[in-house]
């Protein structure tokens, strides 16, 4: 088994795409915080289906994560990590330390952020997520300088703040959604489902289910939001799960749907235990 070329100085990195662009080459890209599951794998194999080479970026990123959140105890399997990319069309793998990725410190490090889209949903109960995600991805970007990125759609929120930075700072780069992974009875593939107890991860696609259920109402033309939501909540809630929001948006801004809106997107977080789990579903009326 032959591993990935890694690297972890910026320098480094760019002397390697610098070689690739005199080829003509083009490049994709794959950012993840590691702790790889068949979910970041799709996103190797669409890049890979699009571009020359393809970049596999693994840092776990400080400044996403608030200060009562999981950052010492998220997982890190470098180790694993590089074997399963062995298999995979990964051309080269980016693992910076902190201090080359925010050398002034994360406290003084500068942000980027999106208004509006990153106070809502996931925002609300994450204050400066989504600064986290916009900061960092911003970098990778400029370090990294791909033709294509690839993102899952698990993440509906993160792409769509990430695809509104993308606009506005004019990053010359493809956002591509890559359709979220399942295991076979529906639950998101997630490298937080680690955290969930057997009795806990039986529970856990509750969460998908209900999701099911207001897109089958959707498309059947049940035109009482307020109710599909209510009854996603309740739903979940009495599960065994506790909910923090299920919503019934417009797909292309994330803004609050009306009855006669045809592109929506259900989207839903819940905690279980110590697993805090998000989904949504796609729905065309």
């Amino acid at each position: 088994m032959k591993l990935p070329p890694v690297v972890a100085a910026p320098a480094a990195l760019r002397a390697v795409i610098a070689g690739w662009r005199r080829e003509g080459r083009s490049v994709g890209f794959a950012p993840t915080m590691g702790n790889l599951h068949d979910g970041h794998l799709e996103l190797v194999h669409a890049a890979a289906r699009r571009t020359d080479r393809v970049v596999v970026s693994i840092f776990v990123n400080p400044l996403q994560f608030g200060p009562n959140e999981d950052f010492a105890a998220y997982p890190r399997t470098l180790e694993a990590d590089l074997e399963r990319l062995s298999a995979e069309p990964c051309d080269l793998v980016f693992v910076p330390e902190e201090d080359r990725m925010y050398p002034s410190g994360r406290e003084s490090a500068t942000r980027v952020e999106v208004p509006g889209l990153s106070g809502i949903l996931c925002g609300a109960s994450r204050p400066g997520h989504f600064a986290g995600v916009a900061t960092v991805v911003a970098k990778l970007f400029n370090l990294v300088q791909p033709d294509l990125a690839a993102f899952g759609e698990k993440d509906f929120q993160q792409l769509a703040v990430i695809r509104r930075m993308s606009v506005d700072l004019a990053f010359p780069v493809e956002i591509l959604g890559v359709p979220t992974r399942r295991e076979p009875d529906g639950l998101a593939m997630s490298s937080r489902n680690r955290y969930l107890a057997p009795d806990e991860r039986v529970v856990a696609p509750a969460l998908y289910r209900e999701l099911q259920a207001a897109a089958g109402r959707l498309r059947a033309g049940d035109a009482d939001l307020v109710a599909i939501q209510q009854d996603g909540m309740d739903n979940i809630r009495s599960a065994g799960l506790a909910p923090e929001y299920f919503e019934i948006r417009r797909r292309d801004d994330l803004g609050p749907a009306l009855p006669t809106d045809q592109a929506l997107v259900v989207l839903a977080a819940a905690r279980l235990g110590r697993a805090r789990l998000i989904d949504n579903l796609a729905v065309d009326r």
